[in-house]
């Protein structure tokens, strides 16, 4: 086939779970005897183990963090959530708080070999804390945990990873607008703890096994972050250059289209539309109401171009009337973190109106087919336009005008359509490709929660579990995060 970027699309072929880590549950011992839990997510636990509420293992009560932080540049470090997606972080990439404040919560500086856990939203973000971040203290959303000494900190991070706490969390956070963990419920969390040795080969058994299966996710998630960018340049390559190889250029005249085909036209978005861009309707939504239109926000576009069923909400007819939607309309948002993002709308989705923070375009199909205008804005140099249109803005925003001075490689409606045909081909292959790889990155995930809850619940029996001598790495240090 007719490759629009230039790149072998065999190169971006998507794999699946290969070589190392491919070890499941099954292929491992289980132990001799097993005995009831009485615990629902538990089922059955290996006989020499205990089962306790986790606040039994707690040196100290957990506790909360700094409830409303006074930013000081020169005071003491602060951990948030948002720090704890870093694998390995240290204090000098944090904010500071007063150390008046601070001393207000010293219950919560930790020091080494306390865990630290989160507590709001995505809940079971854990790892044990290392010299690098003795002496910081927390965000309101995150606790500190002191063990006792039959407890490894470490292993307690993976007991917080498995499904079986997971499980816990949904039961207690359930018909919660947003997730939040009690320090009650957490202590009152009932679990299956074994010697202190066995916690130290289980921890070190899954040290090394996730480590194999994270090298694995780490493969597939660059394998799709190469099909999105093989899926753009094809874009790109058809929208300013067509199909033909050898047909004259000429220079656009804007910078960031480049030189286009000699016969083609580049000419500003408001020119190719029946009437002016138009900002959406300020007005709350009502509930999900499957007889009112459908209300479109930011929130609802997916980066794929469609819409999320989750985040359903609608308007009422007489407030959504002007801001109506007809087949073919192009969305666009104009401010914030997904400024740029765009929709093409279809009666497939239902009638349909728009949120203020989006902009409609109503193109002039004579000269404009609506889905090319769409597969212009999913091209770099559309992107090149966003980034461009936002300098020297506090906040991102692009706006109507902005985005009707937008500039487009315009071809005639027939070459338009040819480009079209020949995407939908390309651009199916990349589905299936990114289908195929995204489907091996879940079953790795889920491959690894399976190993862990396996692990800590003793489903299956590591004591003799050694490394191989030509991958044995050393001991991870306290402070890895998991």
């Amino acid at each position: 086939m007719t490759n629009l970027s230039g790149t072998n699309l065999n190169n971006g072929a998507a794999v699946g779970p290969q070589g190392e880590g491919r070890e499941s549950p099954s292929t491992f011992p289980k132990y001799p005897a097993y005995k009831d839990s009485g615990v629902e997510w538990l089922e059955k636990v290996p006989a020499g183990w205990t089962v306790s509420k986790l606040g039994y293992f707690f040196r100290e009560p957990p506790c909360y963090g700094v409830l409303v932080p006074d930013f000081d540049p020169d005071g003491v470090p602060m951990l948030r959530i948002t720090d704890m997606e870093h694998e390995f972080i240290d204090a000098s990439g944090l904010v500071t708080i007063s150390p008046s404040l601070s001393a207000q919560y010293a219950r919560t500086i930790v020091q080494v070999g306390d865990v630290v856990l989160s507590l709001v939203g995505t809940i079971g973000k854990a790892f044990e804390i290392s010299p690098k971040l003795a002496g910081v203290n927390l965000s309101r959303a995150v606790a500190r945990i002191q063990l006792g000494s039959n407890t490894l900190p470490r292993y307690l991070c993976w007991i917080f990873q498995s499904c079986e706490f997971t499980h816990f969390i949904d039961l207690v956070c359930k018909g919660t607008a947003q997730r939040v963990l009690n320090l009650s419920d957490l202590n009152a969390f009932s679990f299956t703890f074994p010697s202190y040795s066995e916690q130290c080969a289980i921890s070190r058994f899954l040290d090394h096994e996730t480590a194999r299966i994270d090298a694995l996710i780490e493969e597939q998630q660059r394998l799709i972050e190469l099909l999105k960018e093989k899926r753009q340049a094809v874009i790109s390559h058809a929208v300013t250059k067509g199909l033909d190889p050898a047909v004259p250029m000429k220079d656009s005249g804007v910078e960031w289209l480049g030189e286009v085909p000699a016969h083609w036209r580049a000419v500003r978005l408001r020119h190719c539309l029946v009437d002016a861009l138009t900002y959406g309707a300020n007005e709350p939504s009502d509930e999900a109401n499957l007889e009112h239109p459908r209300y479109i926000r930011i929130t609802d576009l997916n980066d794929d171009g469609t819409l999320s069923a989750e985040t359903y909400k609608s308007l009422p007819p007489e407030k959504a009337e002007p801001y109506m939607l007809e087949e073919g309309d192009v969305l666009f948002a104009r401010s914030g973190a997904t400024v740029g993002k765009s929709f093409l709308y279809s009666r497939e989705y239902g009638p349909a109106c728009y949120a203020g923070y989006l902009i409609r375009a109503r193109v002039n199909k004579r000269a404009l087919i609506p889905m090319y205008l769409w597969m212009c804005t999913q091209s770099r140099q559309y992107e090149q336009f966003i980034g461009e249109s936002n300098i020297q803005a506090t906040i991102q925003n692009v706006s109507a005008e902005k985005y009707g001075n937008m500039w487009i490689a315009l071809p005639e409606i027939e070459e338009q359509e040819r480009i079209l045909a020949e995407l939908e081909i390309q651009l199916s292959q990349f589905k299936s490709l990114m289908e195929t790889s995204v489907g091996a990155l879940v079953l790795l995930q889920e491959r690894r929660s399976a190993l862990i809850s396996a692990a800590v619940t003793g489903k299956i029996d590591v004591r003799g579990w050694q490394p191989p001598v030509s991958t044995q790495a050393p001991e991870p240090a306290v402070a890895e995060a998991h």
